[in-house]
């Protein structure tokens, strides 16, 4: 009989692990000690080491702007090209459903045709809802688009419906083509899984700054921006809807002598379409997220507004704003997902032969009442457009209370915030700030190497010693900083209601609609009430980063709860363990991955915010890319981005590391 090894005995595995965490802690302890002595340039990267990658890439990008051809035409020449193609249908759109068709150009310009009156919109949007799904969804539909007539954000919100109308197709187009392509050929896909590794962390911001330089100020460069940044997620669910294809659907294609676009187009998509139609939903969502961002390079509409009202810090305006926003967004979202879900109807054959009127009901419906309501428009000008004189507002009342919180609850808001500031804030900032970076560098990779192997390792490695080379060590510190300590805070409130929630459906049902609520609310909206209340600074930023980024945590606490095999639950119960003894021994630590993969979508949101709460007077990597961005900079912009971009990767890749290893050190992979 083997004897059984001592508990205390480490592993002959884990020898070498321990001999790296010894090595990287002795390191650290070293350069903490004498760096300054025996090794300054480990401690603080010497200036002089300092690679200009900056001013090289914004060379490259004037370069390619004034000298770069490709035969017959120019690069400028292209982005022209592009321009023209989303502008012209963009007008259309606009003209539609905002302004009028005209006729001219500027000053010059006549008005030939009115938009859609208000009413024609709803009735479109309500015959919609009735047509994928039902009254219900219709209701809810039309009852959106309503509110945003009867608060007065009709033309704002138009104006963004312009865009999202153009932005959502050519990102869906987009997307399926990569996919397609991707899922063909792997190495495209070898190909473009960095790429969109990039584009889904860069912060919006550093890819603002080259869209500028290369297509001016403007909608187009707003919708082109929008695209950008929604088309990843499509490129990825077409991947994964397209191998979901059952093998039968394939052989079948085959039998029948398909070419390959007939297998692509007539077996592959249409066998995919559920997956895609998910796909296309994440694109519409992306798309309302971004009208904020995308209004800093010349997109009007509701992102203008709350961008206005956050200069004037006119936090009733900004929240009406933002709000209608989120109404627009649950509007889209329902329908786009009712789309999703609709079945084709049965007895094509048998339709075709009927009336048009039979065939098209709310198409026939929607053309009577645009033309009606279009007629009537040219007498009563309540009918073409909603009332001023109508609209209700709710600013006042928001700005009133946070006047009354202001007044009344000062001192206490401003002793938490000295509190944390002194206590936890600062020394922990210190703290990061006074790390040597080769120390750092030191402990991701021996983090990698634990957790991943040596290819994490060497790619944390690379990717934190990037940061060094660039210069930009001390900004990344202040994010990571930042990051980590709203992280942590979104942790401490967001897991224990995740658990609260999983534990109670009643509790559950609430808590889904705050967080749904959460993740809908436009970014800049968390700024305004917290500069009222908080003023400016560190305090201030962290307070809107664990607003934002605390949905996740909340989610996949509950998410992986709520997974938990019943019958191990019963083993537990059987076994005469408390309450509490099964939460904490059972529950808990089969959720463990899952908790992790929530607190990993914290960080990505965490950065995200970082890089907008650079308004609020924060001075790391988020303030170099907005400086960036004022400055049309393309270099800065897009190496500060490149940073925050790595510092969202390794977090990621030895996060996910981390949870693949529980899941099978707990036999659930």
């Amino acid at each position: 009989m083997n004897p059984i090894p001592s508990s205390s005995a480490a592993p002959a595995g884990r020898w070498p692990k321990v001999l790296v965490w010894g090595l990287a802690f002795a390191l650290a302890a070293v350069l903490w000690a004498w760096g300054g002595e025996i090794a300054p340039w480990a401690v603080k990267y010497p200036r002089a080491w300092i690679v200009p990658l900056k001013f090289w890439i914004s060379d490259a990008m004037t370069w390619l702007v004034e000298d770069a051809t490709f035969g017959l035409f120019t690069f400028t020449e292209l982005t022209r090209g592009i321009s023209w193609a989303i502008e012209r249908p963009y007008r259309l759109a606009l003209g539609l459903l905002s302004h009028g068709l005209l006729q001219g150009q500027g000053s010059d310009a006549v008005q030939i045709l009115p938009p859609l009156t208000w009413i024609s919109v709803v009735a479109m949007v309500v015959a919609l809802g009735r047509y994928t799904k039902d009254w219900t969804l219709a209701a809810l539909a039309g009852g959106c688009f309503a509110y945003l007539a009867v608060f007065g954000q009709w033309q704002g919100a138009m104006i963004t419906l312009a865009s999202i109308l153009i932005a959502v197709p050519f990102g869906i187009a987009g997307g399926l083509f990569a996919g397609l392509a991707s899922y063909r050929w792997r190495p495209v896909e070898r190909i473009i899984r960095p790429v969109l590794d990039l584009m889904q962390t860069v912060p919006v911001f550093a890819y603002l700054v080259p869209i500028l330089f290369l297509f001016g100020f403007g909608p187009v460069s707003a919708i082109v921006a929008t695209i950008v940044y929604a088309m990843p997620p499509m490129v990825r669910i077409t991947i994964l809807a397209l191998r979901a294809v059952p093998e039968e659907s394939r052989d079948l294609g085959h039998m029948v002598g398909c070419s390959a676009r007939q297998m692509t187009w007539k077996i592959m998509v249409p066998s995919a379409m559920p997956g895609l139609m998910v796909g296309v939903n994440q694109v519409i969502m992306l798309t309302l997220n971004m009208v904020i961002i995308a209004s800093m390079i010349g997109a009007g509409g509701l992102g203008f507004e709350v961008l206005s009202s956050l200069r004037r810090l006119d936090i009733g305006a900004g929240i009406e704003s933002g709000v209608a926003i989120v109404v627009l967004a649950i509007a889209l979202d329902r329908l786009s997902q009712a789309l999703a879900n609709k079945t084709q109807p049965a007895h094509i054959e048998a339709a075709a032969r009927q009336s048009l009127w039979r065939r098209h009901p709310y198409t026939s419906v929607c053309l009577i009442i645009v033309f009606a309501t279009g007629l009537a428009g040219l007498a009563a000008g309540w009918v073409q457009s909603y009332p001023e004189a109508w609209a209700v507002t709710t600013g006042s009342m928001w700005d009133d209370l946070v006047r009354w919180i202001n007044v009344n609850y000062f001192d206490q808001l401003e002793a938490v915030k000295t509190a944390i500031l002194l206590n936890i804030l600062i020394p922990f900032k210190r703290l990061l700030l006074g790390l040597p970076w080769v120390a750092v560098v030191a402990f991701l990779a021996a983090a990698g190497w634990a957790l991943g192997g040596w290819r994490l390792a060497l790619l944390c490695a690379l990717l934190s010693s990037f940061i060094a080379l660039v210069g930009l060590w001390p900004k990344s510190m202040i994010t990571v900083y930042l990051c980590g300590i709203s992280v942590i805070f979104a942790g401490i409130i967001g897991i224990p209601i995740g658990i609260l929630a999983a534990e109670r459906e009643r509790v559950w049902s609430g808590v889904k609609v705050a967080i749904d609520t959460l993740q809908t609310l436009p970014s800049f909206v968390y700024l305004m009430p917290v500069v009222m209340l908080f003023r400016v600074g560190d305090f201030a930023a962290m307070i809107a980063v664990v607003a934002y980024a605390l949905a996740p945590a909340i989610r996949y606490t509950a998410h992986g709860i709520r997974r938990v095999d019943p019958q191990l639950i019963d083993a537990g119960i059987a076994c005469g363990c408390t309450r509490f003894q099964i939460l904490t021994k059972i529950k808990l630590k089969l959720a463990l991955p899952e908790i992790m993969l929530g607190i990993n979508q914290t960080i990505m949101l965490a950065l995200s915010m970082l890089v907008i709460t650079a308004l609020v007077g924060t001075r790391d990597l988020g303030q170099e890319v907005y400086i960036a961005l004022t400055k049309a900079d393309t270099g800065r912009g897009i190496v500060a981005g490149l940073c925050v971009a790595f510092i969202a990767i390794i977090a990621d890749r030895l996060i996910t590391a981390g949870a693949r290893r529980a899941k099978a050190r707990l036999g659930l992979e």
